[in-house]
C-alpha cells in the first residue's frame, strides 16, 4: 500500500511531530492470504499546518510504503540535472554500478590494510570493511550556531553560523561532532583517504574563536539542539576537551612524504594551532609549573558521588572528591606533551622557530618531573592530585515534615552524597585509564621502572586485565562500577572502551620495538591484548550486527549505544597493526 503527505514543516527537527499528527488507522490493505479479511494499518493521512506558515517553513513530501516481510523495494530519487547516464539508476544499471563500486572498495581496502596477508578469514575482513564503511558513512556536513556562555555573557548567546565537516560517534544516537572523538576518528579516516582527514581538520580549526577555544560538542542549530538534553546544549568558553586533533596530526605528519598541498594547509593552519596551544596553556594550567587542571568540573558535592569532569572526555572517571584549584590532572599534562611534540614537528616542516615548543616538550617528557607531580607510590601508578577522600557514599535522604506541615508537601527521598572522612590534599587512589596515560602517550622512557609497574597492573585480572580488553577502572577501586547519582549508571568506571584500548595496544607495540628491559614483556602483552580485542569485537558483531559504544568487562558483551562506529571502528587499525 502507498500513502503520501504533502505539506509544510517548520524545520527538519519538527518532521516527527508532523508525521505523528498526520497518521490515521482508517486505512486497510489486503491480507497475504486471500481468504482472510482486509487488515487495518497506520498510514499518512492529512495534516493541517498553521494558516500563516512562517518564513522558516519548508515544503515537504513524505512517502510511505507498507508491505509484508520479507520483500525487496527499490526507491529511486534522481535529479534532472544528471545527464551523463543514459537511463535511470535502477534495476540492472544500479546493480552493475553497485558491483563496480564494491569491487573497487574491496581492492582498495586490501591495498590499504592487507588483512588477508595477516591471516584473517574473509568474514573477518568483511567485518573490518563494515566498520570502516560505517565510519566513512557517518561523515556529514553540518551548519548552524552554537550556544555559548562565558564570563562576559552570563546568558547564552548564539555564535555566528558555521559549517562543520566531520565524522560522528553514532549516526542515530550522537549525530553531531565531538572534538575529542574526532581526533580518534581521523586516525582511521586518514588511513583510507588523507584528503578527507585534512578537510575535517580544517573545518574544526575554523570553529576556533579569537581566544583559541573550540567548543567540545558541536550542537549546531535547532535540529541538533532538539536531540540533546538541555543541560548539555550551552557550551562554556573556559571548558576544554582533549586536543586529540594533535593525535591525528602526528599520524599524518609521520608519513614518509608530506605533499605540497598538505604543507600549504599547515601554513594556513599554523596560526590557529599556535592559538589553540596557547589557549590550553593560558586557561587549563595548574598552580605549579608544567601542571594542568581541567576546568568545568561539576561543583555540586552533594549530588554526585564523585563530581564529573565532562571536559576530560572521561566523564565520571574518579577524580578528586572535592574539586579545587589545587588539582593536577595527569591525563591533560600528557595531552599537552603530545601537543608540544607535534608543534615542534610542524615548525620543522615549515621552517618556523619552534624553540618554545621544544622547551615545553622537554619539560613535559621529563620523567623525573612527571614522577614528582603525579607518581603515587601507594597506588603504584600515576594519579591525579587534589582535595580528596575515598570515604564517600550515596545514601537516601528522607525529609520529615515540619510541625504543622502537610506531609504531602515534603519532597520525595533522594540520594545524596555523605562524606564520612574529611578530604585532604593527596593523590587520588583510582587505578585505571588515567593512571596509564604516561604509558599510553609514550612519554615514559623505555628503561623507566614505571613501565614495568604499569605493565604489572595491565596484566592483573584483579585490576585492569580482562579476556575482552583493558577495563577503564580497576576492580580494586572503591568506585568500580558505582553509580554516580540515582540516575547516572557507571560509564567510565569499569566498562571497556576501544579508543583507550587502541592507545594501550599502540603503546605496547612501540615499547616492543625499542631497546629496553621491558621489550619482550611488551611484545607478549601486545599480542595477547590485540587477539582478545579482535576476537571479542568480531564475536559481538556476529551476534548483534553492531559495533558498540563500550563492552562489558565481565562478559565482553556490547553495551551503551549502538551502532557506534566512531572510535570503536579503530579495531580496523588494530587488525592491520597500523599505529
Amino acid at each position: 500500500s502507498y500513502n503520501h503527505l504533502t505539506t509544510v514543516c517548520p524545520g527538519l527537527h519538527h518532521i516527527t511531530d508532523v508525521v505523528r499528527s498526520s497518521v490515521s488507522d482508517r486505512f486497510t490493505h489486503p491480507a497475504p492470504d486471500a481468504s482472510s479479511s482486509r487488515r487495518r494499518y497506520f498510514g499518512l493521512d492529512s495534516y493541517h499546518p498553521p494558516s500563516h506558515p512562517g518564513a522558516d517553513h519548508s515544503h515537504i513530501v513524505i512517502h510511505q510504503v507498507t508491505m509484508y516481510l520479507p520483500t525487496q523495494v527499490e526507491m529511486l530519487f534522481e535529479s534532472d540535472s544528471f545527464r551523463q547516464r543514459p537511463g535511470p539508476l535502477s534495476g540492472a544499471t544500479f546493480s552493475a554500478e553497485l558491483k563496480m563500486h564494491k569491487e573497487n572498495m574491496e581492492e582498495r581496502f586490501q591495498e590499504r590494510f592487507r588483512l588477508e596477508e595477516k591471516g584473517f578469514l574473509p568474514e573477518q575482513v568483511s567485518f573490518a570493511q563494515a566498520a570502516l564503511s560505517n565510519m566513512l558513512g557517518g561523515m556529514g556536513y553540518f551548519y548552524g550556531s552554537s550556544l555559548v556562555r562565558s564570563r562576559h555573557n552570563l546568558e547564552p548567546v548564539s555564535y555566528p553560523p558555521a559549517p562543520l565537516y566531520t565524522a560522528v560517534p553514532s549516526r542515530s544516537f550522537f549525530p553531531r561532532g565531538f572534538l575529542w572523538d574526532e581526533g580518534f576518528h581521523l586516525l582511521l579516516v586518514a588511513r583510507w583517504d588523507r584528503s578527507l582527514a585534512w578537510q575535517s581538520l580544517a573545518h574544526w580549526l575554523d570553529l576556533m574563536n579569537s581566544d583559541g577555544w573550540i567548543p567540545r560538542e558541536q550542537i549546531l542549530g535547532p535540529e541538533a539542539r532538539s536531540k540533546v538534553p538541555a543541560e548539555f546544549v550551552v557550551q562554556w568558553d573556559e571548558n576544554a576537551n582533549p586536543p586529540t586533533l594533535f593525535l591525528a596530526l602526528r599520524q599524518l605528519l609521520a608519513s614518509a612524504t608530506v605533499s605540497s598541498e598538505e604543507l600549504q594547509f599547515l601554513h594556513k593552519a599554523f596560526p590557529r594551532l599556535q592559538t589553540w596551544y596557547d589557549w590550553f596553556n593560558n586557561t587549563q594550567n595548574g598552580l605549579l609549573p608544567y601542571s594542568y587542571r581541567w576546568r568545568g568540573r561539576d561543583r555540586d558535592t552533594l549530588q554526585f558521588l564523585n563530581p564529573k569532569t565532562l571536559t576530560s572526555g572521561l566523564d565520571d572517571y574518579p577524580r578528586a572528591s572535592h574539586p579545587s584549584d589545587d588539582e593536577r590532572h595527569v591525563d591533560l599534562r600528557c595531552w599537552m606533551a603530545l601537543a608540544s611534540e607535534v608543534m615542534v614537528t610542524i615548525c620543522e616542516l615549515l621552517g618556523e622557530d619552534g624553540q618554545r615548543y621544544k622547551e615545553s616538550h622537554k619539560a613535559l617528557t621529563d620523567n623525573s618531573l612527571l614522577d614528582k607531580l603525579h607518581w603515587s607510590e601507594r597506588l603504584g601508578a600515576y594519579a591525579d592530585y587534589g582535595n580528596h577522600t575515598q570515604n564517600v557514599a550515596l545514601e537516601w535522604e528522607r525529609l520529615r515534615p515540619a510541625p504543622g506541615q502537610d506531609p504531602r508537601s515534603v519532597p520525595p527521598p533522594r540520594l545524596v552524597r555523605v562524606v564520612r572522612k574529611s578530604p585532604k590534599l593527596q593523590f587520588v587512589g583510582a587505578l585505571g585509564y588515567v593512571s596509564l596515560f604516561p604509558l599510553l602517550l609514550q612519554i615514559l622512557s623505555p628503561d623507566s621502572p614505571k613501565v614495568g609497574r604499569l605493565m604489572d597492573h595491565l596484566r592483573d585480572a584483579d585490576r585492569l586485565w580482562t579476556p575482552y580488553g583493558i577495563r577503564s577502572l580497576s576492580k580494586s577501586s572503591p568506585l568500580f562500577l558505582q553509580r554516580n547519582t540515582e540516575h547516572d549508571p557507571p560509564y567510565w568506571r569499569g566498562p571497556i572502551w576501544i579508543n583507550m584500548n587502541y592507545l594501550v595496544v599502540r603503546a605496547l607495540h612501540r615499547y616492543s620495538q625499542v631497546d629496553g628491559p621491558y621489550r619482550e614483556r611488551a611484545l607478549g602483552l601486545y599480542r595477547e591484548l590485540r587477539v582478545n580485542l579482535i576476537a571479542n569485537l568480531y564475536r559481538q558483531y556476529k551476534e548483534s550486527g553492531f559495533l558498540w559504544e563500550q563492552y562489558n568487562d565481565q562478559t565482553g558483551r556490547g553495551q551503551g549505544c549502538h551502532p557506534f562506529t566512531g572510535w570503536s571502528a579503530l579495531i580496523v587499525q588494530i587488525m592491520a597493526e597500523e599505529y
